[in-house]
This record gives structure tokens, sequence and C-alpha cells, in this order.
């Protein structure tokens, strides 16, 4: 850009600005390009520590103590995210995860 050149501040036109989200509903056709994003979802028991001696014991049958309690809440991440919390349900012959809370951005620990 010249320096030299006065700017004529009349016939300037503002710059595009990306269109913000107004909290306005969205339908899905307006979704699609995201729908073939693949995503990893895992659905977290609970977590425990062992040795790689103690690792190498385990055989079938062998129980491994969780960090939670029968009944609490399981975590639910996307791309090692967490965001929400649910419990494990049987749906058939299958295992399943009924969300029970969302969790939001300031609500991760």
């Amino acid at each position: 850009m010249n320096t030299d050149t006065p700017l004529d501040f009349e016939t300037l036109e503002p710059a595009a600005l990306p269109e913000v989200d107004d909290g306005a509903e969205h339908s899905a056709a307006e979704l699609a390009p995201v729908f073939d994003v693949p995503v990893k979802i895992q659905a977290v028991l609970g977590k425990t520590y062992v040795d790689v001696a103690t690792l190498l014991k385990l055989n079938k049958g062998s129980v491994l103590e969780l960090d939670r309690k029968v009944g609490e809440a399981i975590d639910v991440y996307v791309n090692n995210r967490l965001v929400a919390r649910g419990e494990v349900v049987l749906v058939e012959d299958r295992l399943g995860v009924t969300m029970t809370e969302i969790i939001k951005d300031g609500e991760r620990s």
C-alpha cells in the first residue's frame, strides 16, 4: 500500500466478516459437510495403574480394580476431550451408554 496517497474513507467498503452464530436453529443440511469427519469416541469405565510385572501375570479371569465405584458415572470422550458422563446400559445383547450429563467447556476437570 502506498502511504503517500491519502485514504478516501467515504469510498472504502467494509471487509467481509465471517458469519457469527446467533444462536438460531440450523438444519441438518447445513451441517452436511461435517457428517463424514471421523471422530474417536471412548467410554471410560475407570482407570488403574499397574507395573509391567503385574500386567504380564494377568490372564483370563484376572480382575483389575478400577478407580470408580459401582454405579458411578463413566466418562465419554470425543477425540480425547471429555464431552459427557453417562451410565452403562444393555441394549439387546450389546453394551451402550446413556448420557446423563453433557460437559461444557468451563466444567471440564
